[in-house]
Formats: C-alpha cells, structure tokens, sequence
C-alpha cells in the first residue's frame, strides 16, 4: 500500500487541515476526511482543493456529513441518524493517502465509540499534529501516551504554528517520537505557502 497516514491533534483548531494540505501537495496524496461535521459549504475537502496545486490527488468523499458544527455524535444524533464504525473503509487508490480526522483523539462518534477507535479500524499510522500554546505540552503527551496504549503506530509529530524550542524538545524528549518538522505559521493562506510549507517537513 502507498503511504496512508490518519492526522489527528492534540484539540480542536490547531491546524490538521493545513497540515493535511501541506502532506497532500508535497506527498502529491489523496485526501480523505471521513467525517465532516458542520460548515458542509466550507468543508475540509473544499479547503483542501483549493490549496493544493497538483493534479495528481484526488479529495474522496466523506462517509458522514453532518449538517451542525457539533462533536460528530451529537451532530449524528440531531441529524437523525447513528454513525457506524462499519462503513468506513479506506478509498482505493494507488496514490498516497492522507485521512484527517475530527477533532483530537477521544472525541465521540456514537455513545460507545471514540476517534480513536475508527484510526484502530483503518489500521493506518497516526501523525500527530501539536500547536504551541500554555497546555500544549500536556495535550502533546497525553495524545501521544494514548496512542501507545492502543498500540497504534505513530509515524510522528508536526509542529504547527509558532515554534517554542523548549516545549518540543520536551516533548519529543519525552515521548521518544520522530519529529517531521515544523509549519510556520501561514499569515497568508494560499497555494504557494502551502506548497513552501512541505520543504519543511521531513516525510
């Protein structure tokens, strides 16, 4: 299989969809976001589109989409319906594949299963993306410790935004995961700093 790598967070808001765009023009990747809840008109996959400029990757469709900007089981639940960790399954292609998740890791589908049981059911290794921030260190190896736990493989962690020297040294100390570079933070968001943004990025 080409590579396919599940990104996840360590919250909400600190970049998986800047961090996908920027994997999926440099890897020239697929995309795939399984859940999309809320803002269907402004999704991930149309923010994807149109920051990348190869014509290589292809955006699949999502499995849910979820019309309230809600955690996806409450989002599920006012729409009617019950998300089900059987209809996720991997798109086919032959290309490289980038699945970004919802949110951080223990956030809800349904009453009984979590994000992190539908990176378990993909069976793909996990990059996590951390954001520096006051707390930021304990989100970091709390996500990272969570992981291990379930025995999922970490490919490794991409720092987003602002750069803290002493924070990821602390964490990447800590953890004993690979870094894969840093994303400045992008003040002007457009396809040509996503494309500058991967020549950072050791993957």
């Amino acid at each position: 299989m080409a590579e396919t790598y599940f990104i996840t967070g360590i919250g909400t808001g600190i970049g998986k969809t800047i961090t996908s765009a920027v994997l999926t023009e440099k890897l020239n990747a697929d995309y795939w976001k399984p859940i999309q809840s809320g803002d269907l008109d402004q999704s991930d996959s149309l923010s994807i589109e149109n920051l990348i400029t190869n014509t290589t990757s292809q955006i699949h469709p999502e499995t849910y989409r979820l019309n309230h900007p809600l955690s996806p089981h409450l989002s599920a639940k006012m729409d009617g319906i019950e998300i089900e960790l059987e209809k996720f399954h991997l798109p086919k292609t032959n290309h490289p594949l980038i699945v970004e998740g919802a949110g951080g890791l223990m956030v809800p589908l349904n009453n009984k299963e979590l994000i992190i049981d539908l990176i378990k059911h993909l069976n793909i290794p996990v990059i996590v993306v951390s954001q520096n921030y006051l707390g930021s260190i304990n989100h970091t190896l709390l996500t990272i410790n969570t992981l291990k736990q379930h025995n999922i493989d970490i490919k490794g962690i991409i720092f987003n935004g602002e750069t803290n020297t002493e924070s990821e040294t602390y964490i990447l100390r800590y953890t004993q995961v690979q870094s894969l570079g840093n994303i400045p933070l992008l003040v002007n968001l457009d396809k040509n700093s996503i494309k500058a943004a991967g020549k950072n990025l050791a993957i």
